[in-house]
């Protein structure tokens, strides 16, 4: 199975999104499965993960009726607030719905670096723990310590990390994210998006090579057998196409052996959020 382990949806009528400025016209419409679909046909993409990008249980319902329609769509990542008492009750709700996969929330956007660590917090990330809940972590490298902790913590609990934790590759950035991941890696229940990338390179001039070192160090302290393959389209257009989100990945890992590649290119999701063949 090949999927695409991370790509969003919005419509900006329903769901506005305060980060979505004039500033940013490649992102400044709705996009949806109409959108994607020939995307993944022309990579012999079976399906894809619709991940959350509205902090609300209402785009969760949404999403979850666009997985209905389009069975391409293999699961739903989606919100839930995490510092609500009855937390439990709402993910119970959504584990009815078949397409339902996992919990995100935007940490990085959080002022606070240590929000993951904060008790209600913790508390929640117990409940997603109790029910076997993918979370999709959603960081920045200085929040790395915080979700070293979480997975220290609820080593049930399956995490996965977005976009590699975004290093500042525009900037070779290294030190801490190289170290911080590292760290992160030594639990087993954590796996890692190969995704995001070119977003955080130099957007006017990226070239595959500068994706190099960051992806070779995920691939030496993962494997993998807990990597994932991701576009982050539609935000990924701020910096390339669906095209070459896919040829950068694949110029990165061409000495892998066709298993490896196998496993990044969709066993490794299917695996970690429990996507059955049809």
């Amino acid at each position: 199975m090949r999927l695409d382990a991370h790509q969003h949806f919005w419509n900006l009528a329903q769901f506005p999104h305060p980060w979505i400025t004039p500033e940013l016209p490649a992102l400044r419409r709705d996009f949806g499965p109409a959108d994607l679909k020939p995307h993944l046909e022309r990579h012999s993409l079976d399906g894809s993960i619709l991940v959350q990008t509205f902090s609300s249980l209402e785009e969760s319902r949404f999403f979850l009726s666009l997985a209905t329609q389009h069975p391409w769509i293999r699961g739903v990542v989606a919100w839930v607030d995490l510092t609500d008492p009855d937390v439990g009750e709402t993910v119970e709700a959504l584990q009815e719905h078949p397409k339902f996969v996992g919990i995100r929330h935007v940490v990085h956007d959080e002022p606070d670096p240590l929000w993951l660590n904060r008790h209600e917090v913790m508390a929640g990330l117990a409940t997603l723990e109790l029910h076997r809940v993918p979370y999709d972590l959603l960081l920045r490298p200085q929040h790395l310590p915080a979700a070293i902790e979480v997975a220290r913590h609820y080593p049930g609990l399956p995490l996965v990390v977005d976009h590699i934790a975004k290093p500042r590759i525009a900037q070779e950035g290294w030190g801490e994210w190289a170290e911080g991941i590292r760290s992160l890696a030594r639990f087993p229940n954590v796996w890692c998006k190969l995704s995001g990338m070119i977003t955080e390179a130099a957007r006017g001039g990226w070239k595959p090579e500068d994706l190099k070192p960051y992806v070779r160090h995920v691939l030496e302290v993962f494997g993998p057998e807990r990597l994932m393959y991701g576009s982050d389209w539609p935000v990924c257009l701020l910096a390339g196409s669906y095209d070459q989100v896919v040829e950068a990945l694949e110029a990165n890992l061409k000495d892998l052996s066709t298993q490896d590649r196998e496993r990044i290119w969709g066993e490794s999701a299917a695996a970690f959020y429990g996507i059955r063949p049809h």
